[in-house]
């Protein structure tokens, strides 16, 4: 008998990233996307205009690199595969080397436009200067236009067309080819004016020269402008890079020595000074200072750290000296892991911008089409010179639709955001959370670790006998001390403060959300809560009283059992961390309706929610049913954020609208959250919330602009003023316009740098 072959393990999609060149608009995105979707094997693939990334989704080791990069240039773009190796300084300098050819180009651009402008413009502004025109130039006016006018369009604007033709015969217009077609139609039609005029019917031999070459110095005005914005949306990324150092100093045979960075591996033992930047991540084996962490953690107090204390790359030493292990180096770091997540939601797309996306898919050949429409109606409906008036009206047209505005309203104001929001230390570990965090509108707490310390402490133990309380907590303590939950710790501590030592475990057992049990000196050993007790048919009614005033008092109560017989109550209390109170003040103050959930029984539960301002409690429940409880809380339709710190946490995380990850909880939480705050302080969701709101209200402003923009300047370039008004859009006026509208946009994504936090 033949044996079916086993299916074919379909392996999970990776993300690639790729560097794209050549995109200027909205049309750009959407022309990239389509050609990189169209890669056999690639599920998915999202370009950013502003960070001039795409990154695309396919199975690993399926879609090789080349093929991807082939497929962007066939699109008429350039790319190349960004590698872990890649320096943001990199990117950067390229962006300062890109404003400054912009710039350089600008220049000469505007050094030959300026007098073919004074000799047009001028001559019909003043009515002397038109008189010495024609007396002393004559014919050579419109030579010498041509002469200045082609040396801008094959000089500094030679990239319009060598970009806008290509993408053109394609089928695929952009910018580029809107700019080309409006500059070489103003262009052409002047040339022949100037050299062939008897083609042209009566009275229509104007030059539009000047409206060639301003079109093109106005654009790339836009374009520089537009460079250095983005230059300046970058710079979150930047101060992170700088925070770390070129060198360290480590012991090498007992000597310090300065290395290059590179060099450091883990294990080393390195040297920091006061004032200087620590250099890796590590723990202290020597030694004691302040370290200033504001740059991390957005937490302005340095940190006290001592022996056994963990210590970050990129923070900065302040007053002692000491040494530490090197535990992480190079990409492992937390610096790294943080540069990468901010880069990672910079470069998302938000739900918001599917709009965009639709729109723009469309909008370029839509423009080509209403100039073409404006030109035929103009030729045969206006008044003479018809030809003269269509033209100018046409490129008008074209000149002033160029979406850039539109490209560039979501993805700036999501790079400025998620970089300030760094700077207060909440990482966006997925860019459209800044969306879906707005809409949150309920926000669920993990009491142990979150809203608490997570470092409880015994404050009572009453034995059955009081004789033998030592003996109860010596072997509570020993069989918690295997336990990671931080009651477990309590024991522990409370146990060594009393100079008792642990006896040897055997046979221990973990049941999640109920205790432990294990064997001690021989005896069986059960620690948990009430439910615990009740799962191992032991009457826990002796301590009623005793539990009500525990949990009334804030404290969670947990019993001991020995060899089946219940031996002791105890009690732990977790002390609420300082900021916890004022943070569920200013969450139910922004509008959000705010939830504890915690296995501590509900006597306890609501003593603490009690002194923190929580009217709703979810107590009891147990790991497995903090997913639940996420799921209860967004039955009603409702937005459910979810915070927390532990293991136990992921699934909840994982299953919210928004999972919040506390920095200093494991790192099995953070991988599952869209939001970590790098501080462990809750405050840090009220600055995520308030800057989730600012920026997609920053967003809604500029795609406002960018649309009222186009609907409103579009029939008024084609003329539509004119049977009124008599008014007509200069084809010079619309190149202006549509550049300054880009920059209004990247202007006003550049004011959520001095958002700050509400009080």
């Amino acid at each position: 008998m033949t044996s079916m072959p086993s299916p074919q393990t379909i392996a999970p999609d990776r993300e690639l990233d790729l560097a794209i060149e050549g995109m200027t608009c909205a049309s750009c995105v959407s022309r990239v996307e389509k050609a990189l979707k169209k890669v056999p094997g690639v599920s998915n693939a999202s370009v950013n205009l502003a960070t001039e990334r795409a990154t695309i989704w396919a199975p690993a080791g399926l879609v090789p690199a080349e093929a991807l990069e082939a497929a962007v240039r066939t699109a008429g773009y350039e790319a190349h595969t960004v590698t872990a190796t890649d320096e943001t300084e990199d990117i950067s300098e390229k962006r300062d080397a890109e404003a400054s050819a912009l710039a350089r180009s600008l220049a000469i651009a505007a050094l030959l436009t300026l007098p073919v402008f004074a000799l047009e413009m001028g001559s019909h502004l003043i009515p002397a200067l038109h008189h010495w025109v024609q007396m002393t130039l004559g014919p050579w006016n419109a030579y010498l236009q041509f002469a200045l006018t082609s040396l801008v369009l094959l000089g500094p604007g030679l990239v319009f067309f060598r970009k806008g033709l290509p993408a053109l015969f394609r089928l695929a217009p952009d910018m580029n080819a809107l700019v080309a077609i409006g500059a070489g139609a103003a262009y052409l039609y002047s040339t022949v004016a100037t050299f062939l005029p008897g083609l042209l019917p009566a009275g229509t031999g104007f030059v539009y020269f000047e409206a060639a070459a301003v079109i093109v110095t106005l654009v790339l005005f836009g374009r520089m402008l537009e460079a250095r914005a983005k230059g300046r949306t970058g710079a979150a990324i930047r101060k992170l890079v700088k925070l770390r150092p070129k060198t360290a100093r480590i012991l090498r045979d007992g000597q310090p020595v300065e290395v290059e960075l590179d060099t450091v591996k883990v294990g080393d033992i390195l040297l920091v000074r006061p004032g200087d930047q620590i250099a890796v991540d590590g723990v202290v084996t020597e030694g004691a200072s302040f370290v200033d962490e504001a740059m991390i953690t957005g937490e302005p107090v340095p940190v006290e750290k001592g022996v056994g204390a963990a210590v970050v790359g990129g923070t900065i030493n302040k007053t002692g000296s000491f040494s530490f292990r090197a535990e992480k180096v190079g990409a492992d770091t937390v610096l790294a892991q943080i540069i990468r997540m901010v880069e990672s939601a910079q470069g998302a797309k938000l739900p918001i911008q599917a709009l965009v996306d639709k729109v723009t898919a469309w909008f370029v050949p839509a423009v080509m089409l209403a100039a073409a429409a404006t030109f035929l109606v103009w030729l045969i409906f206006g008044p003479e010179p018809a030809l003269s008036f269509a033209l100018v009206n046409a490129v008008a047209v074209l000149i002033i639709a160029c979406p850039c505005a539109m490209g560039l309203a979501t993805p700036t104001s999501i790079m400025v955001a998620t970089g300030r929001a760094a700077e207060f230390g909440v990482l966006f570990r997925k860019g459209d959370a800044l969306q879906t965090l707005r809409d949150a509108s309920v926000v669920a707490f993990d009491k142990t670790g979150t809203l608490t310390e997570g470092r409880p402490t015994l404050t009572d133990l009453v034995a059955v006998n009081p004789a033998e309380r030592d003996t109860v907590l010596r072997l509570a303590a020993a069989v918690e001390s295997r336990s990671e939950h931080p009651i477990g710790l309590a024991l522990a501590t409370a146990a060594r403060e009393a100079g008792l030592d642990l006896p040897a475990i055997t046979g221990f057992e973990a049941v999640p959300g109920h205790g432990v049990r294990a064997t001690a000196d021989g005896h069986a050993i059960a620690v948990g809560a009430a439910r615990f007790m009740t799962k191992l048919g032991i009457d826990i009614a002796r301590f009623a009283d005793e539990a009500a005033r525990l949990g009334a008092e804030g404290r969670s109560p947990l019993y001991v059992a020995i060899d089946g017989e219940l031996a002791a109550i105890l009690a732990v209390a977790d002390p609420v961390k300082p900021g916890s109170a004022a943070a569920i003040a200013a969450l139910r103050k922004l509008g959000r309706r705010v939830v504890m959930v915690t296995g501590d029984n509900r006597a306890t539960a609501e003593a603490i929610a009690a002194k923190l301002g929580i009217d709703e409690v979810r107590a009891e429940v147990l790991p497995d049913g903090k997913v639940a409880v996420v799921e209860a809380l967004r039955r009603d339709g409702a937005k459910t954020a979810f915070v927390g710190d532990g293991i136990n946490d992921a699934p909840a995380l994982a299953a919210a609208d928004v999972g919040i990850a506390i920095g200093t909880g494991t790192d099995v939480a953070i991988e599952s959250a869209d939001v970590v705050l790098m501080s462990g302080d809750v405050g840090g969701v009220v600055k995520a919330i308030g800057l989730s709101e600012a920026t997609i209200r920053n967003i809604k402003e500029n795609l406002f602009w960018a649309f009222a923009y186009n609907t409103a300047l579009i029939p008024i370039a084609a003329g539509a003023l004119y049977p009124a008004f008599g008014l007509l859009l200069s084809p010079m006026l619309a190149a202006g316009a549509m550049a300054m509208s880009s920059v209004f946009v990247i202007g006003n994504a550049l004011r959520l740098k001095r958002y700050r936090p509400a009080a």
